[in-house]
């Protein structure tokens, strides 16, 4: 089946990212402008529903459909409850953290997180390397135990620049995008076993992109595939979207008829709408022959 995309909103210039289905409508970043915005399939409306975000990029939900986020230039996870904004971390034992970027909950709502640092990301400070005060880019887990302080653990030792990062069905693999920029840099789509304790265990390179653009983003439809954002107008395939099956093989492809895909999140009376953002700020759709999960299954 080939898919159309149909345009929806944009380009707004700079990258929109984090898009989250909430029912009847989608919202999703406009970093740049430090805004999330809110798509309106019965009306067609696009409207802003929140401002001076900091840079905030990924977006998720909880089982209480609470949102967070990660705001790259603020260096932290926060939680937005009404006109409030709740910090989760902005340090990892002591030392800020690099520019938060995607984030998922799990099935007992603890909230995992990548935080790599991209050159430029975050606004102008982000642009100078020497501003990175951590020594390595790593994965997160956010937990609150017992309603008291959230607490930080790094969960991954092999990651560079780890970016979109999405849970098996059952929760018990973590699929996370490995997507670095150097030509000493992987890009990869891994996969590593969550124990029972959350820690994880090694990592499986489910596919290699070799020199060309990587993973930005994930999300999983109904049989437990994953769908992704990848490749560059540079080069290889191409501006894509992947169906890898759990195993790492790839289902299907589609191309994007955009420079960069960043980010996708199934949605629609059916969940078959395919929502995806890029980093010249489009938000395309496209109707498939796909069954997504919510991500608060």
């Amino acid at each position: 089946m080939n898919w159309e995309f149909e345009l929806i909103a944009g380009p707004y210039g700079g990258v929109s990212e984090g898009p989250v289905w909430l029912g009847e409508k989608l919202i999703f970043t406009h970093i740049p402008s430090s805004t999330i915005r809110q798509y309106t399939p019965a009306t067609g409306e696009i409207s802003i529903v929140k401002e001076h975000t900091n840079y905030a990029n990924g977006l998720t939900l909880d089982h209480d459909n609470n949102l967070y986020a990660c705001e790259g230039d603020a260096r932290r996870v926060v939680k937005y409850a009404k006109n409030e904004t709740h910090i989760l971390a902005d340090n990892y034992e002591g030392v800020s953290l690099n520019i938060p970027n995607d984030l998922v909950c799990d099935k007992d709502d603890d909230i995992w997180f990548t935080d790599p640092f991209y050159e430029a990301a975050a606004g102008k400070w982000s642009e100078d390397n020497s501003n990175k005060e951590l020594t390595h880019d790593s994965v997160y887990r956010l937990t609150k135990p017992d309603n008291s302080k959230w607490q930080i653990t790094r969960v991954t030792f092999d990651t560079t620049r780890p970016n979109g990062l999405l849970f098996s069905l059952n929760y018990d693999y973590l699929y996370v995008a490995q997507s670095g920029r150097r030509e000493d840099e992987y890009r990869q789509l891994r996969t590593y076993k969550v124990n029972p304790d959350k820690s994880l265990g090694d990592s499986e390179v489910l596919h290699d992109f070799g020199p060309d653009r990587g993973i930005d983003g994930m999300c999983l439809d109904i049989n437990g595939n994953i769908v992704a954002t990848a490749g560059w107008e540079l080069g290889g395939p191409g501006p894509m979207i992947y169906v890898f099956s759990p195993k790492g093989d790839i289902l299907d492809s589609h191309p994007v008829p955009a420079n960069r895909p960043t980010n996708c999140a199934f949605g629609g009376d059916k969940m078959s709408t395919l929502y995806i953002t890029t980093t010249d700020g489009h938000l395309f759709k496209v109707e498939t022959e796909l069954t997504g999960i919510n991500i608060t299954r």
